[in-house]
């Protein structure tokens, strides 16, 4: 029987699985429009789509400032 129940993420997981400065995802959050799939008390929770929406805005960032 497969598990359908989506894997929801926090910030700060999401910063750690991308490896990037937990300040930095946020930031792509809130510039970007990504709007939590849901809450969990006081805690955010982000889908598999906002999590590739904050991967590819952070590697733009980073072409722009000339980091590979």
């Amino acid at each position: 029987m497969s598990d359908d129940t989506p894997r929801l993420r926090t910030p700060g997981v999401i910063a750690a699985e991308l490896a990037a400065p937990l300040s930095r995802v946020l930031y792509v959050l809130r510039t970007r429009g990504v709007r939590p799939i849901g809450r969990a008390g006081v805690l955010r929770l982000y889908d598999r789509e906002a999590v590739e929406t904050v991967r590819v805005a952070l590697h733009e960032m980073d072409q722009r400032q000339g980091v590979s």
